[in-house]
């Protein structure tokens, strides 16, 4: 009968009118609530009450505030920078020098703060003009730094895995532990090609005289890295160590960003009131989002949406890796059209009770979503990654020398991608060596 179907209809409508440019958060509120009306009269509202009131409760999600107060605060520190200025200081004499340096300070900005935009608008806006007068390729310098950018949705402290452990139900510590891996993977990855690129292909890639690297005293060297590596060893090492959960983690990591900008003499009234204005936005974005998201999950199961995939999975005959596939290829196609924060709330949460039913390992699959989402940001035509270089790139900069640069990135990713679902003990080795 049409009407079984109904659930798989409602979930269509919502893509469909998202791809339309409705806003998502009133999107899927709004059709939840309507729904929810006409199936079940007044009494919805009574439910979906007690399901938001339910997520406010959620004690994790402060911590997506507090990652995001820190990465803004330290955008605004200096930090990006003077490690920048430092890293062309130490590699900028090989070939791709410059771009090693920015896939380097890309990991660790991800490391320390965790936010694309800021910290490609950042690299783009000190990098790529020196990269560029220095002779780089258009397309490899701009593939470098979008690229780099994006590393924070991978490594953490991360939002986007303080979200997916929300979506899925387990614990944020343990995704932070097991993305360890894969991250500083897919950042000597990156390193990897651009060293092959700059030995192979003459010119995309030359290297700085002497007398064009910045000079740093050793005292300089050492602040400039000793900044950030005492922040991530004050949020990643309490989390690591057991001394702290992700959100008190947040917590230290949101004050220890003050007092780093205070330590670079950028800290005053006028930047404290931009970050916290800016730190508001975002979260109000996230959280009406998660809002509608609690909204269409609650319909969607209750109209037994869920069961209905199931039987579906189970009638078709997929096996655990063929469902796997499907879901990975949603999320990958549906990246080049929504944004990372819709794909969490609206996909995962339809998926995840099946693969938990499975008896599939959620941890494992949520670095696979991780890994996946991060191609979202510099697939085209809206890679949000793609679109901050752009607003800072110069005029010579065109949006082809964009796509073409970021192609071999995303197949990296890729790669690593399809490397830990081969091999799970990428993901799994650091949790089990820690724990003994």
């Amino acid at each position: 009968m049409i009407s079984d179907y109904l659930p798989l209809l409602l979930f269509a409508l919502v893509f469909a009118l998202i791809l339309f440019g409705y806003p998502v958060a009133f999107t899927l509120g709004g059709l939840s609530v309507l729904t929810g009306i006409l199936i079940y009269d007044v009494d919805f509202f009574y439910l979906l009450s007690l399901r938001i009131y339910g997520t406010m409760h959620n004690f994790v999600l402060i911590a997506v505030p507090l990652f995001v107060f820190m990465g803004i605060m330290l955008e605004k520190s200096g930090l990006a920078e003077s490690l920048l200025e430092t890293m062309a200081s130490l590699f900028g004499r090989m070939k791709g020098g410059l771009a090693v340096s920015v896939v380097i300070v890309g990991g660790m900005l991800a490391a320390s703060t965790g936010i694309v935009g800021a910290t490609v608008i950042t690299m783009g806006m000190i990098s790529l003009p020196t990269m560029l007068k220095r002779g780089y390729s258009p397309t490899l310098a701009t593939g470098t730094i979008a690229s780099s950018g994006t590393l924070g949705q991978i490594i953490p402290p991360s939002v986007v895995l303080v979200l997916l452990g929300t979506v899925l139900n387990v614990s944020v510590g343990d995704l932070f532990t097991a993305a360890i891996v894969p991250g500083v993977l897919l950042v000597g990855l990156y390193i990897l090609y651009i060293i092959v690129v700059s030995y192979l292909v003459p010119g995309a890639a030359p290297s700085m005289s002497k007398e064009e690297l910045p000079h740093f005293s050793t005292k300089q060297v050492l602040v400039a890295f000793v900044l950030p590596f005492t922040l991530i060893l004050l949020v990643l090492g309490s989390i690591f160590a057991g001394i702290a959960s992700p959100t008190e983690a947040a917590a230290v990591g949101a004050i220890g960003s003050i007092v780093l900008t205070a330590i670079q003499k950028k800290l005053n009234l006028t930047i404290l009131k931009e970050v916290m204005r800016d730190t508001t936005f975002l979260t109000c974005m996230v959280f009406m989002i998660l809002v509608g998201a609690t909204s269409f999950s609650l319909i969607f199961r209750a109209m037994g949406g869920d069961r209905l995939l199931a039987d579906l999975i189970t009638q078709g005959g997929l096996s655990p890796n063929i469902f796997l596939f499907v879901v990975l290829l949603v999320v990958f196609i549906a990246g080049f059209f929504i944004d990372f924060i819709e794909i969490i709330f609206i996909i995962i949460p339809v998926a995840a009770p099946i693969f938990s039913a499975m008896g599939i390992d959620l941890i494992w699959i949520g670095i696979l979503i991780a890994l996946n989402l991060q191609t979202s940001f510099l697939t085209p035509p809206f890679g949000f990654s793609l679109f901050y270089l752009k607003g800072v790139a110069p005029p010579e900069i065109k949006t082809s020398h964009l796509y073409r640069g970021i192609v071999p990135f995303v197949l990296i990713q890729i790669l690593l991608l399809i490397s830990v679902i081969i091999f799970p003990e990428l993901i799994s080795w650091l949790p089990e060596a820690l724990k003994d």
